[in-house]
Order: structure tokens, then C-alpha cells, then sequence
């Protein structure tokens, strides 16, 4: 389940029962009590008037005022609100701008929250930027909102796309599920011949809809198909490679590895040993933007493909 159906899922919980538990709202939404506290928080930070209380007889009560009425809006706006909450960038980006500003515009006139205790002499927007935007991203893909127009009328596709690294493009047939944002990046998600596989929009070429409808495997979801994608790609550790990187690199290492940085313990010589996991011995190529910050320890064929690959390099700058 999506955040935004998790967050409307929840106040439409409260609104039914006015006083609840945490324990009782993670069992019902499928989640942890530490996703229904977060969740609840986000409600909280957004306006809604809703009481969390702790001990024997606490719980998770919605005070009168923040009821969610989504028989005001249209289907399109309730469609675009379930999908993307009030995300207006996203909403832009799927040609639903206007659905999602006049659902922002029904939604609240309706809530209404307490005043504050006290008055601050400057508004949260003016001391609050929120940019979702990748740092560094690569232009948007081309026309999603028009993709996503031809998805939802469930049919087969045929792509024209190009793998990363690959010089050229390829055709192939397409069960779609629909389109993944993740890491500020759009993704087709869909079968090809019964396995499930993530189409990065910016190598997208071109796509044609085909006359078969697509066919799904039994009980596949995009939510499921996506997250199983997820993991599946940051649990790849076919070969760990150990590597020993200056103290001063560690916080660009982490953010620049992320999931494959699998420990980090000090090195007797002021360095840091770390592990890394990749899914092939060529991904190694990716230490190499630490530069002369680095050096592989193991395997030994990680050692001789950093060799060579230093020995390219500094043979083109002769």
C-alpha cells in the first residue's frame, strides 16, 4: 500500500472508531506500530487535529474537526489524492496538476485545526523549503503523463529500449504494471515473458501499445512486483570486495554506496576497512570515483581489475 492510501486508510480508521490503539490500527493497515506512529505524526504535522496518549488507557484518538469528506471530490481528484497525496510536482509530472490543486483546495476547507498556543511571528513555509529532487538528476523523462494514459488501458506494449551500458536499443514485448518513482526516478514495472523486470524511463526510446491485453501473474500487484524488484537489487552481494578508504571519505562513501557499504571497522593505519557487495566483479568500477582515497585489499582479482583499469586510465592521459 502506497503512503498516501496508508495515510487516507488510517484517518478513514479513526474517523470509524474516534478512539483507538496503535497496536489495533497496525494489525488492520498490515504495518508496525513504528509505521502507524510515523504515520500518525505526518497526519499530525499536516494539520489534522489528531491526540496521541500514552500509558494504560491512552490510545490514538481524531478530535471533531478532521473528518476527510472525499465524497466532495470529483473522481479524477480522488484518484490523483490516493495516488500521489498532495504532491503537486508528482502530480504535475502525470499531467494531474489541476486535480491535485482543486482536491488540496476541497480537502482544506473541510479540515479544521485547533489554533496554536502560541503565536510565532513567522509562518512555517517561511522558515521550511522541502525539495524532492535529486541532486545533480538528469532531465525529466519524456511526456510520462502521456505513458501513463496509454498504461491504464491495460494492454501488452512493445518497447524500444536501451540496457545501461549498452550501445543501442532493443525491442521487446511488455506485461505492464505501471510506473515505479523511486530516488526522484521514474520506472515502467513489468513482465517480460513471465519475469518481472524495472525499465528506466530516461532510456526509454519509444513505446506502442499493442491490441492484446496484458497479463499479469496471479496475485501480482505493482506495489508487490516493485518492492520485490527493490530488494531483490539491494541484496545482490554475489562478491564482496574489502577495501581500506580514508577516515575523511567515510561520509561520501555512505552516501554514495548506500546499501552496498556492508560494515565499516578501523584499520590499524588511521583508515577505515570497509566491505562492499556488488552483483558482479565489474561493479568495482564504481570505487573508482574515490579516486586515490582507496585501496582494494580482496579479492585478488579485484586488485588486478583496479590495476588495469588504473593503467587505462592513466595510458589516455599520456
Amino acid at each position: 500500500m502506497s503512503r498516501p492510501l496508508r495515510l487516507l486508510s488510517l484517518l478513514a480508521a479513526l474517523q470509524g472508531r474516534r478512539h483507538t490503539i496503535t497496536q489495533a490500527l497496525a494489525e488492520e493497515l498490515a504495518v508496525s506500530r513504528r509505521t502507524i506512529l510515523r504515520d500518525v505524526q505526518a497526519l499530525v504535522d499536516a494539520g489534522f487535529p489528531v491526540l496521541t496518549e500514552r500509558g494504560r488507557y491512552g490510545g490514538i484518538t481524531l478530535l471533531p474537526g478532521g473528518q476527510v469528506d472525499l465524497s466532495r471530490l470529483t473522481t479524477s481528484e480522488e484518484d490523483v489524492f490516493r495516488t500521489v497525496g498532495l504532491d503537486l510536482d508528482r502530480a504535475r509530472q502525470l499531467g494531474e496538476e489541476a486535480a491535485a490543486r482543486s482536491a488540496g483546495g476541497k480537502l482544506s476547507a473541510r479540515r479544521r485545526s485547533p489554533a496554536p498556543a502560541i503565536t510565532l511571528p513567522l509562518s512555517l513555509a517561511e522558515v521550511v523549503v522541502v525539495d524532492n529532487r535529486a541532486w545533480f538528476a538528469a532531465a525529466e523523462p519524456p511526456d510520462v503523463a502521456g505513458l501513463v494514459r496509454d498504461l491504464r488501458r491495460g494492454h501488452r506494449m512493445r518497447l524500444r529500449y536501451r540496457r545501461s551500458g549498452a550501445p543501442t536499443s532493443r525491442s521487446l514485448v511488455v506485461d505492464p504494471y505501471g510506473l515505479l518513482l523511486r530516488a526522484d526516478r521514474w520506472y515502467l514495472v513489468g513482465d517480460v515473458e513471465g519475469r518481472p523486470r524495472l525499465f528506466a524511463l530516461t532510456r526509454l526510446e519509444s513505446w506502442e501499445v499493442l491490441d492484446e491485453p496484458r497479463e499479469l501473474r496471479d496475485g501480482a500487484t505493482l506495489a508487490g512486483v516493485a518492492d520485490a524488484l527493490g530488494r531483490s537489487l539491494e541484496s545482490l552481494h554475489a562478491v564482496t570486495v574489502t577495501l581500506l578508504l580514508d577516515a575523511d571519505r567515510i561520509d561520501i562513501a555512505r552516501r554514495i554506496l548506500g546499501s552496498r557499504l556492508l560494515t565499516v571497522t578501523d584499520h590499524s593505519d588511521g583508515r577505515l576497512r570497509l566491505t562492499v557487495g556488488y552483483d558482479q566483479l565489474d561493479g568495482i568500477r564504481h570505487l573508482l570515483q574515490f579516486s586515490d582515497h582507496f585501496e582494494v585489499v580482496d579479492p585478488p582479482e579485484a586488485r588486478r581489475l583496479v590495476r588495469a583499469l588504473a593503467l587505462k586510465i592513466s595510458q589516455a592521459h599520456l
